[in-house]
């Protein structure tokens, strides 16, 4: 895998030194807004290829000096020493996760405030996670697989409802967006497709990232929406971000759920990125499907304008790879969104 994708890195790194931009993106993206975005995205690369050889380097150190069990030997003279049994495999196993997780944490480069946070919810979440999966594999037996598949489907569930409204929170500011000509019109939107919106987000996304979004969450009859400020501050009016959100509300109109998908993908390492690459092809597809259901509510230009703007200042590569990018890229790029949303309606659809 890391030969295989050193290739596609080496492809994409070639795309990204290209002196011009594609044909579909000139007189759109300005020249400096391309040299500024190709500047970044080439710096990006040069400590990609660094950071996975390091990471090869890393893991094969890891498994050839067997590093993971010497970390389960020493985890079962620390229960010992703290007194408890280091036959029981739970108590043994969340000993052992925990030396891990400390000695990994002293090589990511975190705010403190966040690596405090993520520390704590680790200790209150890991172990009943934990525990109940090693009990799973314990008393599975042949139905092993079918009982972990459901146990994850549940945990991913569960975690998509308790993520947004108590754990998001600790990592940012939620504020509702003030009331003005932008909330009526996302309002009214909303309401004209029969989306249960209940609150209306504005997220602190600048103080981690220049890059900006927008996501919808909730259940049932319980939808919110939030809304980045760095969205906010890059669009130049009030339409390109509702049609941003029109965007996002296709996916909801369109049921482009994921959730087995998801719970899939937790479950069968082995085929992690076969798994992976064909949920890419599957989320590509839902993206221009979403991007047709805004064009047919009218869309068409301001969604255009707030997909060029979004480009330029999250310095997204604007020259691609057609394999790198069929491999790694959820989205599709932004030359094949704009030559879709050119298409004749009954092609589109």
């Amino acid at each position: 895998m890391y030969f295989f994708e050193s290739y596609l890195d080496l492809r994409q790194h070639a795309a990204l030194k290209l002196p011009t931009l594609p044909k579909t993106l000139v007189g759109v993206i300005s020249q400096e807004k391309f040299e500024k975005s190709r500047a970044y995205s080439l710096d990006k690369s040069h400590f990609h290829f660094v950071h996975e050889f390091v990471t090869i380097l890393m893991d094969s150190a890891i498994l050839f000096f067997g590093v993971l069990p010497w970390f389960w030997k020493k985890s079962g003279h620390f229960v010992v020493l703290v007194g408890l049994n280091a036959d029981n495999e739970i108590l043994h196993t969340l000993a052992f996760l925990a030396g891990v997780m400390f000695w990994s944490q002293q090589t990511v480069w975190l705010f403190f405030r966040d690596l405090v946070k993520g520390i704590c919810l680790a200790v209150i979440l890991g172990p009943p996670i934990v525990s109940a999966i090693i009990i799973i594999v314990q008393k599975g037996g042949p139905y092993l697989a079918i009982y972990l598949w459901g146990f994850m489907f549940v945990l991913s569930i569960v975690m998509m409802t308790v993520y947004p409204i108590l754990i998001a929170p600790l990592f940012n500011k939620f504020t509702p967006l003030p009331e003005g000509s932008l909330r009526e019109k996302i309002e009214s939107l909303a309401s004209s497709l029969k989306f249960p919106l209940k609150k209306l987000f504005v997220v602190d996304g600048s103080t981690r990232s220049s890059h900006s979004n927008a996501y919808m969450y909730g259940f049932f009859n319980n939808k919110r929406i939030v809304l980045y400020d760095t969205l906010i501050q890059q669009c130049k009016n009030d339409e390109e971000i509702v049609a941003v959100i029109a965007h996002e509300l296709g996916h909801w109109k369109l049921n482009h759920t994921m959730y087995s998908f998801i719970a899939v993908q937790h479950t069968v390492i082995p085929l992690q990125h076969l798994v992976s690459f064909g949920l890419n092809l599957v989320s590509r597809s839902f993206e221009f499907q979403a991007d047709i259901f805004a064009k047919k509510l009218g869309y068409n230009s301001t969604l255009r304008a707030a997909l060029v703007k979004l480009q330029e200042e999250n310095l997204s590569a604007m020259n691609t790879d057609p394999w790198y990018s069929a491999y790694h890229y959820s989205h599709p790029p932004l030359v094949e969104r704009l030559a879709a949303l050119d298409e004749p309606d009954k092609k589109a659809d």
